[in-house]
């Protein structure tokens, strides 16, 4: 068990260019018995530091039976993220976690697994939907529903066009601002909720994204007969501490560092779309 008090330093084995603003940085912590002991889930995240400037809570977006790789996205849009968008390959990241609660990857399995995501909120659950494929005898058939505000926020394409390819799969884009190049559907991601075929009672949902996209489209599925009980969202808070202590990140009775940022819809929906709690 890594400490998730003290944080690890890792080395920028990679940087994928993923757009203009978004890079995936392929960390590799540099003490070798912190490596073998790293352990976490889909969907749990680290507080990613750059000595001397700050840190940043960023999902971890590999596979978790290949803890040592770390896969984090991330896009500049803040103090902390611009500077890290400078670094390049070699130069070193501090890693501190994980934190939080991870995807039922476990309980899912046996079951179809729905997965609707939006923007760059689909970065909580990439490491979930490699998880199921590479263990695709295990899950039944897999929905992924993706929308974008215009095609230009549409990253992970080659992934999206590689998933498309897998056995039983679907995969459904939406953009409500197209541009001549767009070939899929025109609208909002929860309007392809009514295109796909769905099993309520072997159905497992995972959501993430923009919370007005959950708060609306889980009302959605469960009109079609999915409970509330096999919905899982990512939600999304200001974090700092991680464990708890500094309340940034509470809504309602939950700490999202840690209850979430992965919960079930049942016990978070009375607290979406509140403000101040």
């Amino acid at each position: 068990m890594v400490n998730p008090y003290l944080i690890h330093p890792a080395t920028i084995m990679e940087k994928i260019r993923e757009a203009d603003d978004i890079h995936t940085y392929r960390l590799r912590l540099n003490d070798e018995e912190t490596r073998r002991h790293f352990c976490f889930t889909a969907g749990q995240f680290n507080m990613v530091y750059l000595f001397g400037v700050g840190e940043v809570a960023i999902s971890i977006v590999s596979d978790p039976e290949q803890p040592e790789r770390l896969d984090h996205t991330i896009r500049s849009v803040g103090r902390v993220t611009s500077a890290i968008a400078q670094l390049q390959a070699g130069e070193t990241l501090g890693i501190r976690g994980p934190f939080g609660q991870g995807w039922p990857l476990h309980t899912a399995r046996g079951h179809d697994v729905v997965i609707v995501t939006g923007g760059l909120g689909c970065a909580p659950v990439m490491g979930a939907i490699e998880y199921i494929f590479r263990r695709r005898l295990h899950y039944g058939s897999v929905k992924i529903i993706h929308g974008v505000k215009s095609p230009r926020d549409l990253v992970f394409h080659e992934r999206f066009e590689a998933w498309r390819k897998q056995p039983d799969t679907e995969v459904l884009l939406a953009s409500d601002r197209p541009d001549k190049t767009w070939r899929h559907h025109v609208g909002v991601v929860t309007e392809l909720f009514e295109r796909v075929s769905i099993d309520p009672a072997k159905t497992m949902v995972l959501m993430c994204g923009p919370e007005i996209m959950m708060r609306l489209g889980a009302p959605i599925l469960m009109r079609r007969g999915i409970l509330g009980t096999a919905i899982y969202v990512s939600l999304e808070r200001h974090m700092e501490c991680g464990v708890g202590l500094c309340g940034h990140c509470q809504m309602g009775p939950y700490f999202l560092c840690k209850e979430g940022p992965v919960m079930r819809y049942d016990l978070i929906e009375p607290w979406l779309g509140r403000v101040g709690v």
